[in-house]
């Protein structure tokens, strides 16, 4: 009773504006005022106690190193590359959209990020090559939530932080699940684009991808540092988010100057307002998580899957099923801060591995990003393209399906997952 309380609270709240960390507190608070005499000042020693984590320093990391590349615009030297690598295949410039948002996704981390960078310049280019707009813009769309999925992902780190699980381990699975995605929208791009004769391939260039690559070569060695780093235990990934910050900061600062100085307290507040509005969920959210815990949410749904007697595979795919709805609903990462304590014992009760489970949460809820009512990059992207959101959504579709089946497989052939960290003896 408590928890559909909270549940109804929240969703009145979130409808009539109220911002989600805030919503998400209020309705906590209320329920335990009708349902419980806890004191509230227990409640904020909670809340603070759950911000005192080592993991959760990555997010704002990460989120710096997102802000520095794109405001160092690197975006050009990973559009040009990818150009230069697949450009010259037919739909060309839909696999340039599809390898540049992979390259972008290894450097930022985050989705929206690589809409208002390179979003835009993939946007033109496959314009003037004579790709229909709406196309463009749903492709475009789509493969942003690569940035979601390949480390370093933000929303991987918030989903381990959460679980309590090795988000080391975590972000390195994220990857073959990543190149995965990005492999359906390649083959999808390449049978569009020779059904409707758009894009006719240009000449292969060996001197161009030499060219290009050597100026896009420092940026693109910052994933590789990263996951290196984090698989040979050299650094944490908090530490790695730290390192990978000094690394983008000289490249921007230094080696291609285009940060100057003073813009570097610009970034640092639209870093922190970002952060801030993150790791106020989180806090927020532990109300929530207390009162699922109290009400023994979690316990009851583990005896209700474990009654219906669902096997890994079968089970896995009623997650995927809920959290496709829950995810039009409701952001992701509120959605993780909420669902993945609640779902997690569940979860060992139907034998799924949980590294499986959070990878599969974290893909199935980008597509909430892409979705309406409430997908941040399906504005972002009609903002950029100057599209009506309607417009967008329209040519969003095909490349959306595309999305939405090769996540359906990964959730199918857990192998994909897991066999690339059990081959590197991470897990």
């Amino acid at each position: 009773m408590m928890s559909l309380i909270l549940f109804a609270i929240f969703i009145v709240l979130s409808m009539i504006g109220v911002p989600l960390a805030i919503a998400l507190g209020l309705a906590g608070v209320a329920t335990l005022l009708m349902f419980t005499s806890m004191p509230l000042d227990l409640l904020t020693q909670t809340m603070f106690s759950s911000m005192n984590s080592f993991l959760l320093v990555a997010v704002p990391l990460f989120i710096l190193v997102g802000a520095v590349m794109e405001r160092g615009r690197v975006a050009e030297r990973i559009f040009d590359f990818a150009e230069s690598m697949v450009g010259w295949l037919p739909g060309g410039l839909g696999h340039v959209n599809v390898l540049s948002s992979v390259i972008f996704s290894g450097v930022s981390g985050s989705s929206v990020a690589d809409i208002a960078s390179v979003g835009a310049i993939e946007i033109k280019a496959m314009e003037r090559h004579g790709f229909p707009k709406g196309y463009a813009v749903g492709m475009t769309l789509c493969t942003a939530t690569l940035s979601s999925i390949i480390p370093p992902s933000i929303l991987i780190v918030i989903a381990g932080s959460i679980a309590n699980v090795s988000i080391g381990t975590l972000l390195v699975a994220g990857l073959v699940p990543g190149l995965f995605i990005a492999l359906a929208f390649l083959v999808f791009n390449h049978f569009y684009s020779v059904r409707y004769g758009y894009n006719p391939p240009s000449q292969f260039s060996l001197r161009m991808v030499f060219v290009t690559g050597l100026r896009a070569i420092l940026p693109m060695l910052t994933p590789l540092i990263l996951i290196i780093g984090i698989a040979s235990g050299v650094f944490t990934p908090t530490e790695a988010a730290a390192v990978a910050v000094l690394y983008v900061g000289v490249l921007g600062v230094l080696v291609y100057r285009t940060i100057p100085l003073s813009d570097i307290p610009g970034i640092l507040i639209s870093t922190a307002r970002l952060s801030g509005t993150i790791l106020f969920i989180a806090a927020t959210s532990q109300i929530a998580a207390w009162i699922f815990a109290y009400e023994g949410l979690p316990q009851k749904l583990s005896l209700l899957l474990a009654a219906m007697d669902l096997g890994p595979t079968t089970g896995m795919l009623a997650i995927f099923v809920f959290l496709l709805l829950i995810g039009i609903f409701m952001e992701a990462i509120p959605a993780m801060f909420i669902l993945i304590p609640v779902l997690m014992p569940p979860v060992a009760t139907l034998g799924i591995d949980p590294i499986h489970f959070l990878i599969v949460t974290v893909m199935t809820l980008t597509l909430g990003l892409v979705t309406p009512p409430v997908g941040g990059c399906l504005f972002a992207a009609a903002q950029v393209a100057e599209m009506r959101i309607e417009d967008v959504i329209k040519g969003s579709l095909a490349p959306m399906t595309v999305l939405t089946l090769a996540i359906f497989a990964l959730v199918l052939f857990p192998v994909l997952t897991l066999g690339p960290i059990r081959a590197l003896g991470l897990y």
